[in-house]
């Protein structure tokens, strides 16, 4: 396949990034930018609970659960699709935290935080139950992990793990008092 005409061959030949100037003019400093457009968030972007974790290329969580669905351990009363949905949601959030896309290594430490590798906790088909088209109860089940805790390596996760399957445990009690089936 031939190169198009358009690539430089060699470095030398790439074009330069200088301003087309006269000589003796220069761009003045660029000024500050202020968010003014109507939909510009003043201070940002919010946090808090229910207001999720935007981060670069969050989506890409979903494709890399295809990838450990094989690790998945589901009791015979939960669905794939909402475990799915509430541990991208998680990995998602975790890579949110770095400023980065989401990774395998993600993935792995929300399948560890909500139990899905090794034995099945009980509380977990109360607490992610129609999670998949529910979006306050993924939040909720995601809000419940403690940030600090998700940023630990995954190496470290382990030690964690009671502290937040007590509070899941809770939530998923929670719930289900709402819900009538406690």
């Amino acid at each position: 396949m031939s190169t198009d005409p358009f690539v430089p061959e060699t470095l030398e030949t790439e074009p330069r990034q200088l301003p087309n100037l006269a000589p003796g003019i220069h761009l003045p400093p660029a000024r500050s930018w202020r968010a003014t457009r109507p939909g510009d968030l003043e201070g940002g972007q919010p946090h808090g609970m229910m207001l999720g974790s935007p981060g670069p290329g969050i989506g890409y969580a979903r494709l890399l659960i295809e990838r450990r669905r094989d690790r998945l351990t589901l009791s015979p009363s939960e669905h794939r699709d909402d475990a799915e949905a509430v541990v991208a949601e998680l990995a998602m959030r975790r890579a949110a935290s770095f400023g980065r896309a989401p990774v395998l290594a993600d993935v792995d430490v929300a399948l560890e935080l909500l139990g899905y590798v090794g034995d099945q906790p009980t509380w977990r088909a109360r607490l992610t139950e129609d999670a998949a088209h529910d979006y306050p109860s993924r939040r909720r089940v995601v809000d419940t992990v403690p940030l600090e805790v998700l940023r630990l390596p995954s190496e470290r996760i382990n030690t964690e793990l009671s502290a937040v399957h007590g509070a899941l445990s809770e939530l998923a009690d929670e719930l289900a008092a709402r819900a009538g089936r406690a």
